[in-house]
């Protein structure tokens, strides 16, 4: 959601933060802002709405001088997307300038007391509370003691505000009266610092970090961060002083840049077989044909007394869990139940002491998933994680888990992602059924499988220009049906929710024999079917449903399988797909319909990268 950047040192503070700000873009915004502190120790905002080049031109053509600044891009919760909105916001008489980033729930009742004692709101956001609480606190206290550590009482001040919030927040503050410290602070809202020579930063993520540092520290909840040029203290709201541990940074500036593709989604779904592969690396064990996962925390008889397994997630997540619970329950013959984590977080369903939890988010910062897990653990159940950002909320929460390894993704409409999500997933499987009745031969052919996955992706990728003009043909339909069954079913979905993401076209994923059960009457002439029907053991009954559709004259796309010909005879439009075993179509099978939702929405003149209404990582319910 929104995004926050730091940047306290010697060099100039403006050129991090904008670049910073813009590595976030993906997290969606609707205005920027910054707040820069001048050598003579003035803090000065300028703040803007819509895009981060309006920004850019402010300052621009009035530039902020200054080694020690904050920036912010918001998504709008509370107040609309105006500049007195848009972040930074003072606190007090100025006292202090902060950004924030989650939602507090009680707001109001703060802001009606804060009124009372005689301060003036400007906006209409919750965040001018959480700034006016924190000069409210400083105000009371008596003078301070200047000893060794001269920020102590400004973290206090800050401390104690924050014991009077309920809700989630990153923070990143600067002080009127003390210019040369930045305090940071997170509870249910992800924030990195950047460790440099004479210099830290902070960021929501590691993404603005690259390039600029290699050593970074997770902040963890109920930490607040003192930051000058040359000192990082940590405290813990329960524990006091902490000492931070230091990671190296695994990124470099090739993850973040665009490196000659027009968009970051279309680099992302280019590097499909690279993730795959990293997904893969260390994970498959040649002499017990199986899988080893190094992370879960877990000891083997934990492991193979699970009876049931609840895996549990959000939008394009939510669709590869739904693979997983085909391939484990057909591996390893465990029930498994896939959740909205939205639902599940909220309602009390009766979970016995054999279940296993699994979280699955990109992110790992997903306000829905991570309450959900945390309700789960306050059960008493085993709860496991699989995301693709190291040091992110949920992998912190978990009791153990497993990482993507996928590399950055700054495109809004997860591709990549996704299908390394299926890997793991994949993985999973082949782990739990080997543990069970899964034979050694057959782990064996299910691993050669997999070792051929990252070529038959790339050979799916070299569909693009089909692709391109059967986007040309279809990019005015207002309505889109995808249909699968089976393993392709969540692929259906999945792809719907790619051309409704990035295109704006209203489209359903559907299993194809629940076609005459009611979409049926959504077909006409004007509404394009994509059927997913490579060679499998319900092919037949998909062509049944083909037929239905040719039958009441809807255009009919149809994903098939190199060898097929009986399709064309009855589809409008073909892509082939290499062939691959039946429980690893879904990787390729996906890879057109991605390319599809993309170059349909250029078509379209949609940005791509940054769609309305939507953000990478959903931070807030």
């Amino acid at each position: 959601m929104c995004g926050i950047v730091g940047y306290i040192g010697y060099g100039d503070a403006s050129e991090f933060l904008l670049e910073g700000l813009r590595r976030l873009e993906y997290r969606g915004y609707d205005s920027a802002g910054v707040a820069i502190i001048d050598p003579d120790g003035v803090v000065s905002v300028r703040k803007t709405t819509g895009r981060i080049e309006r920004l850019a031109s402010a300052l621009a053509s009035a530039p902020l001088p200054g080694s020690i600044g904050i920036g912010h891009t918001r998504w709008a919760t509370h107040g609309p997307a105006t500049e007195g909105n848009a972040h930074p916001h003072y606190g007090g008489d100025r006292l202090l300038t902060l950004c924030h980033n989650g939602v507090i729930e009680n707001f109001q009742a703060l802001k009606t007391k804060l009124e009372s004692e005689g301060y003036v709101f400007q906006s209409a956001t919750d965040t001018e509370v959480i700034a006016h609480l924190i000069s409210s606190c400083l105000d009371r206290q008596e003078s301070p003691v200047r000893d060794a550590d001269p920020h102590a009482h400004l973290a206090q001040a800050v401390k104690e505000a924050l014991e009077q919030i309920r809700g989630t927040y990153g923070l990143a503050i600067v002080f009127r009266d003390y210019p040369g410290v930045i305090i940071a602070a997170r509870l249910g809202s992800p924030l990195v610092l950047g460790v440099g020579t004479d210099e830290h930063f902070i960021a929501s993520d590691a993404s603005p970090l690259v390039g600029h540092t290699d050593k970074i520290i997770y902040l963890s909840d109920h930490q607040i961060a003192v930051l000058t040029a040359d000192s990082l203290r940590v405290t813990h709201r329960d524990h006091g002083r902490v000492q931070p541990s230091v990671e190296a940074l695994q990124a470099d500036t090739s993850d973040v840049t665009l490196n000659g593709y027009s968009h970051y989604m279309l680099k992302e779904i280019f590097e499909q077989p690279e993730s795959l592969k990293n997904a893969m690396r260390g994970r498959l064990s040649e002499d017990d044909a199986t899988a080893m996962f190094g992370g879960l925390n877990l000891t083997p008889q934990q492991l193979g007394s699970v009876d049931r397994i609840i895996l549990t997630a959000c939008g394009t997540s939510w669709h590869a869990a739904l693979l997983g619970e085909y391939l484990i329950e057909e591996f390893a013959r465990i029930p498994v139940e896939v959740e909205y984590a939205s639902e599940l977080r909220y309602r009390n369903p009766p979970v016995d002491p054999g279940t296993l939890v699994f979280a699955i988010s990109q992110s790992g910062e997903t306000a829905d998933t991570l309450g959900a897990i945390r309700e789960m653990k306050r059960k008493g159940h085993h709860t496991l994680a699989i995301c693709n950002v190291v040091g992110s909320s949920i992998a912190q929460e978990a009791d153990g888990g497993i990482y993507l390894h996928a590399g950055p993704e700054i495109g809004v409409a997860s591709t990549k992602a996704y299908t390394s999500q299926c890997l793991v997933l994949s993985l999973l499987a082949l782990y739990f059924g080997r543990m069970r009745h899964l034979s050694f031969d057959a782990g064996q052919r299910i691993i050669n499988s997999l070792h051929g996955l990252p070529s038959k992706v790339l050979a799916a990728l070299q569909t693009g220009e089909e692709v391109k003009q059967i986007a040309a043909k279809y990019c005015d339909a207002t309505n889109f049906l995808y249909l699968g069954r089976q393993y392709n079913f969540p692929t259906a979905l999945e792809g719907a929710l790619k051309l409704k993401e990035i295109s704006y076209i209203h489209a359903e994923g559907y299993p194809a024999a629940e076609m005459k059960h009611g979409p049926i009457a959504l077909v006409d002439e004007h509404t394009p079917s994509v059927f997913i029907v490579p060679h499998g053991f319900v092919y037949d009954k998909v062509m049944s449903n083909i037929e239905e559709v040719k039958a009441r004259g809807g255009p009919i796309i149809a994903i098939v399988e190199e060898g097929d010909t009986r399709v064309a005879e009855l589809a409008d439009d073909v892509v082939t797909v290499p062939s691959v075993d039946e429980f690893l179509q879904p990787f390729v099978s996906i890879i057109p319909l991605q390319l599809l939702s993309y170059h349909i929405a250029l078509l379209r003149g949609c940005d791509v990268d940054k769609p309305r209404n939507l953000a990478k990582s959903v931070t807030v319910e």
